[in-house]
C-alpha cells in the first residue's frame, strides 16, 4: 500500500456549482471523452471524478464534483457534500458555473458565499448561453461579485477560447522536462512500466466502494447501505506497492430486465467500458448470496472480454462458520465458473482491512499470468503429446490435421493453430486444447483464446 501516485499535471480546476448546471458536460469535453454521466435528472453526480483535461496548450487536473446543496439533510447527501469540500480544498482554481438559462437563483449566491470563504480564484462561469436570450442570466453573474463571467456552452464547445484565457495565469511556465513528459505519454500503453489498470465489478451493494476507500486510505468514493449509490465509474490514481495503478470503481450491474431507468442504462454502460478499460477485474461477491445468476453473468462476460480476473468474497468479517462457506464457495465456483477454474480466491473485509494483502498478491499474480508467453518449441512439443493422446475426428468424412501452433499474442495469452479443415474442429475438441494449455504451461484463472489458421507451418523452412 502507499500514497497516491504522484501528479505529473500543472494545477488543478475544481467544477462546482448547484446540480444540473452542466458541471459534468465541461467535464467530458474537457478531458476529450464522456467519462462523467450525463442526464437531465439532477444530482447525478455523487462522488467526486478526475481527469486529465487539455484546453489549448495547457494540460491540467480537472475534478467534476456533486452538486453543492446547503441545505443536504441525509447522511448520503452529507457526505456527497463533503466530497464536493474537499475537491475545493485540493483545488488550485474553482470553475464556479451557473446556468444562464435560468439565471442566478438564491442557491448560487449561497455557493458564491461559499467560495469567497475558500480564499481560492474563482472563475464563473455562465453554462448554456447558447442564444442572445441568455444573456441575461450572463449578465446576472456579474452580481455575484466574483469578477466578470465567461459565457459558455459546454454542449457546443462555445466560450472555450474564453475559459482558456482565463486558465492561463494559472499555469506554470513549462520546462523541457515537461514537454518531454507529454510527448511520452502518447507512449503510454507501449509502455513497460504504465500503470495497472483494475476494475472492481460485482452487484449492487457488494461493497466494492468501501473495498477502494480501504485501499486508498480515504474515503474517497461514497458509500451506503443503498444499492446504486454509485451511478458512474469513478477512475483514481493509485501506488500499489510502488506501482502506478489506476482504480476503477464501477457502478452495481443488475439483470437487462431489472435495468429499467434511462441513469441506470447509462452506468451499466459506463461499467462495461470499465471492464474493457481494465487489464485485471475484480470480481466482488457477497458471502451471504454467493454465486447467484448475476455474479455468473459478470463472469462471463469479464472472461469474454478477455480480461485477467481475481474473485473476492467481501464482508467476510461477518461470516460465522467460515470454513464451511469458504468450502461451499470453492466447489461453486469450481462447478459454476470452469472459464475461471483457477483464478485467484480471496476473502476480505473491506471495512476492517482483512485480506487487503492478499488481494493485491492476487492482482498482481493474475496480471503476470495474463502476460505469460510460451516458447514456441515447449508449445508444439505438448502439442504432439497431445494430438497422440487425442487425436481430432474426422467431420463429415473429412480429416482434421494439426501441424503447428504457436502464441500469438498475450492480454489474453492467444494461440494460433495451422493445419487443414481447422473449421471443422469442434469446441469440444478447442477446449481440451484450453485445459492441456491451461493445466501444463500453467495458466490459472486466465481466459485464453485458440485462433484456427489454414495452411502450414509459416515457420517451416522453404
Amino acid at each position: 500500500m502507499g500514497p497516491k501516485a504522484p501528479d505529473a499535471m500543472s494545477f488543478t480546476v475544481a467544477i462546482v456549482g448547484r446540480p444540473n448546471v452542466g458541471k459534468s458536460t465541461l467535464f467530458n469535453r474537457l478531458v476529450g471523452q464522456r467519462v462523467a454521466l450525463v442526464d437531465d435528472q439532477p444530482g447525478v453526480t455523487r462522488d467526486r471524478r478526475e481527469g486529465e483535461a487539455k484546453l489549448g496548450p495547457l494540460t491540467f487536473r480537472i475534478v467534476d464534483t456533486a452538486g453543492m446543496d446547503t441545505g443536504a439533510e441525509d447522511d448520503l447527501d452529507r457526505r456527497t457534500q463533503a466530497q464536493t469540500a474537499r475537491a475545493i480544498e485540493l483545488a488550485d482554481v474553482l470553475l464556479f458555473m451557473v446556468d444562464a438559462r435560468a439565471g442566478v437563483m438564491p442557491q448560487d449566491r449561497d455557493i458564491a458565499s461559499l467560495l469567497r470563504r475558500a480564499k481560492k480564484p474563482v472563475i464563473v462561469a455562465a453554462n448554456k448561453a447558447e442564444g442572445n436570450w441568455t444573456l441575461g442570466g450572463v449578465g446576472e453573474a456579474h452580481a455575484l461579485g466574483l469578477g466578470e463571467p465567461i459565457a459558455l456552452s459546454a454542449e457546443h464547445g462555445e466560450g472555450l477560447a474564453e475559459l482558456l484565457q482565463a486558465l492561463m495565469p494559472f499555469a506554470p511556465e513549462e520546462d523541457e522536462e515537461a514537454e518531454f513528459a507529454e510527448e511520452s505519454a502518447e507512449d503510454e500503453d507501449a509502455a513497460p512500466d504504465r500503470p495497472l489498470r483494475i476494475a472492481v465489478v460485482g452487484r449492487p451493494n457488494a461493497g466494492k466502494s468501501t473495498l477502494i476507500n480501504r485501499l486508498i486510505g480515504e474515503e474517497r468514493l461514497l458509500t451506503s447501505p443503498l444499492a446504486g449509490t454509485t451511478r458512474d465509474s469513478i477512475e483514481i490514481d493509485w501506488d500499489m506497492n510502488g506501482r502506478a495503478v489506476k482504480l476503477f470503481d464501477t457502478a452495481g450491474l443488475r439483470r437487462k430486465a431489472r435495468v429499467v431507468e434511462k441513469l441506470e442504462k447509462l452506468s451499466v454502460g459506463d461499467a462495461l467500458r470499465a471492464i474493457r478499460f481494465a487489464d485485471v477485474v475484480i470480481l466482488l461477491i457477497d458471502p451471504e448470496s454467493h454465486f447467484e445468476k448475476q455474479d455468473l453473468s459478470i463472469a462471463d462476460l469479464v472472461e469474454r472480454e478477455g480480461r485477467a480476473v481475481v474473485v473476492a468474497v467481501s464482508k467476510w468479517d461477518l461470516v460465522e462458520d467460515k470454513q464451511k462457506r469458504l468450502s461451499d464457495i470453492k466447489k461453486q465456483m469450481n462447478e459454476l465458473l470452469p472459464q475461471l477454474r483457477g483464478a485467484p480466491l480471496v476473502m476480505l473485509s473491506g471495512l476492517t482491512g482483512q485480506g487487503l494483502d492478499r488481494l493485491m498478491k492476487g492482482v498482481a499474480e493474475a496480471d503476470a499470468v495474463w502476460n505469460k508467453r510460451v516458447p514456441t518449441p515447449a508449445l508444439n512439443r505438448w502439442l504432439a503429446t497431445a494430438l497422440e493422446r487425442h487425436p481430432p475426428k474426422a467431420v463429415s468424412g473429412r480429416r482434421v490435421k494439426i501441424r503447428y501452433m504457436t502464441q500469438a499474442k498475450t492480454r489474453p495469452p492467444t494461440f494460433a493453430l495451422f493445419g487443414n479443415q481447422l473449421d471443422a474442429l469442434g469446441d469440444d475438441y478447442v477446449r481440451y486444447l484450453v485445459n492441456g494449455i491451461r493445466e501444463t504451461f500453467d495458466f490459472p484463472g486466465t481466459p485464453i483464446r485458440i485462433l484456427k489458421r489454414g495452411g502450414k507451418n509459416p515457420y517451416a523452412d522453404d
